[in-house]
């Protein structure tokens, strides 16, 4: 129960990472906050995070969820404002709500350019400056940063996801150290490819699914897929007192993707 009395929220917390990260919070004694802006996978979300609540001896007050875009200033500010009416505090902020396109920089246009930064990385950026402006009043608080294997090395035919993912890492550094004097810790998780709703609906787009996931799996010397609570064991990890000398790393969870 490393979290007991932590408040955490989890953005884009209503599949993959962002839930498993959710049901790791709840599992360890946080109360948590689940962002999403889907309304109906968004609550199918919070009751499966309530289950881990009271699996491990918690109740149902302790998730709560909110719909909220993230591109959004205003619904940022107000999702802020809602955690603190309800629980006083905000301890840990997860940024993980991303959106993914493909194409390269030939044939991605300028609308799905701004959407993807929009989301992955103004929504992260507008997280991070209204919960850490409370982090920072309290003394205390950690943000944990969602990059991606596509933030540390190119990947073709994804440009504004690539550069979205190399923003977060800057972000978090810069973040790091302008907040380091007030107490709160910046982190980021760069995931490999993994076992997620959003890679799983990549593939299906592929002419042939089964071979472009094994290409997937033999491009990392583990030669596999990663699992979301895999990445999502990173994110609390980051987020937990055991690493309280770390901030403005960049943690690779990608199978040796990377490592080459």
């Amino acid at each position: 129960m490393r979290f007991q009395g932590k408040v955490a929220v989890v953005t884009g917390a209503s599949l993959g990472i962002g839930r498993s990260a959710a049901a790791g919070f709840a599992r360890e004694g946080a109360a948590v906050a689940m962002m999403s802006r889907d309304t109906q996978r968004g609550e199918a979300a919070l009751e499966h995070v309530r289950e881990h609540a009271r699996a491990a001896g918690g109740s149902d007050d302790q998730v709560l969820f909110l719909r909220t875009d993230v591109s959004q200033e205003d619904q940022v500010r107000s999702m802020v404002q809602a955690v603190l009416e309800r629980w006083g505090s905000l301890d840990i902020l997860v940024n993980n709500a991303g959106i993914y396109l493909q194409g390269d920089v030939l044939t991605t246009s300028f609308d799905d350019w701004q959407r993807i930064l929009a989301t992955n990385l103004a929504g992260a950026f507008l997280c991070t400056k209204y919960a850490a402006a409370e982090m920072a009043r309290r003394g205390r608080g950690v943000v944990v940063n969602v990059s991606s294997e596509a933030g540390l090395v190119g990947i073709a035919g994804q440009v504004a996801y690539n550069v979205s993912k190399a923003a977060m890492i800057a972000l978090t550094r810069s973040c790091a150290v302008d907040l380091a004097d007030r107490g709160v810790r910046v982190n980021c998780v760069c995931p490999g490819t993994t076992d997620t709703p959003l890679v799983q609906a990549a593939l299906s787009r592929a002419p042939d699914s089964a071979a472009a996931r094994r290409a997937l799996e033999q491009a990392r010397p583990l030669n596999r897929l990663g699992t979301a609570e895999e990445i999502a064991s990173a994110i609390l990890y980051l987020a937990g007192d055991e690493s309280a000398y770390a901030t403005g790393s960049v943690l690779s969870i990608d199978g040796g993707y990377t490592a080459r």
